[in-house]
């Protein structure tokens, strides 16, 4: 028998979507499972993200547990779209679930903020530099990989490029600025690039002086998505590990903390692209 594909962030997060949403009307698996027609081990499934849903069941489900927010139901509702399946799919099988995930994320998010310590953030990222940055990992990828990782890496910016494009706001560190994955050359290529990146009208890139002393979340790099809806928003945690996804109020509520705090201490967009060139400059 075939093994069922391990589900992705975005339907774990439509099932734990649902979890939370009996579980604030008070009602029980047994419950749900008897609105659907469906025994409890299939509605548990439903609700870990291992067995897919449809609009309609959603719509069920919302309506018997007194959802009456009909934005949070539609949102719901767009996450269970099957059709909404990805150019990100064609790496699924050769490249780590997260990475595609991070790619999901950022296509369906209406605004998207990160904050980056030692890295240019990914999506404004050349790949000479991005390869540069695989090529560090530990122990070492094969080559075939980084140059598989790259390639998707690249293609995530067309989030930048559509039609539609998303707003970002990218905080960096100075030290970011000041790492010099490639060397030299491709350092000073990576930060003309980012100038160019932070003109245009949807990308808003600020820098965190070195002077600015302490600053929250110093050990990772961090990205907020906003989802359709508020409840829907997303944290993805870049470890040694890989990506680490969170959607938990308490979380939300400490790193959009953390957000304010970034763009109330970095330099203005234009001063932050003074001090990219004059470092772009110094090599």
């Amino acid at each position: 028998m075939p093994t069922r594909p391990a589900p992705t962030e975005r339907q774990k997060r439509l099932g734990a979507e649902l979890r939370k949403m009996r579980l604030a009307a008070d009602r029980t698996t047994q419950y749900a499972a008897g609105l659907l027609g469906l025994d409890r081990t299939k509605v548990s499934n439903m609700e870990s993200g291992v067995r897919a849903t449809s609009p309609e069941r959603i719509r069920i489900l919302a309506s018997n547990y007194d959802c009456a927010d009909e934005d949070y139901v539609n949102a719901l509702v767009a996450l269970a779209d099957s059709r909404s399946r990805g150019w990100w799919e064609r790496f699924r099988g050769a490249l780590p679930q997260g990475l595609l995930d991070v790619a999901e994320l950022e296509w369906f998010a209406t605004r998207l903020r990160s904050y980056q310590t030692v890295h240019i953030p990914g999506l404004l990222q050349l790949g000479s530099y991005a390869r540069a940055v695989f090529d560090a990992a530990l122990p070492p990828l094969p080559r075939s990989e980084v140059e598989l990782r790259v390639v998707q890496r690249l293609q995530r910016q067309q989030v930048l490029d559509r039609d539609n494009p998303v707003d970002y706001v990218a905080y960096v560190h100075e030290w970011a600025l000041r790492m010099q994955f490639g060397g030299r050359r491709s350092t000073r290529e990576q930060l003309t690039h980012l100038c160019e990146a932070s003109e245009r009208k949807h990308v808003d890139v600020r820098v965190l002086p070195v002077e600015a002393g302490a600053f929250p979340g110093a050990g990772h790099a961090v990205l907020y998505a906003d989802g359709a809806v508020p409840q829907l928003d997303t944290v993805q945690l870049d470890s040694a590990h890989g990506g680490e996804f969170t959607h938990a109020d308490s979380q939300l509520a400490k790193y959009r903390a953390h957000m304010d705090w970034w763009h109330s201490h970095t330099l203005s967009p234009q001063d932050s692209r003074d001090l990219i060139h004059a470092i772009a400059q110094q090599l």
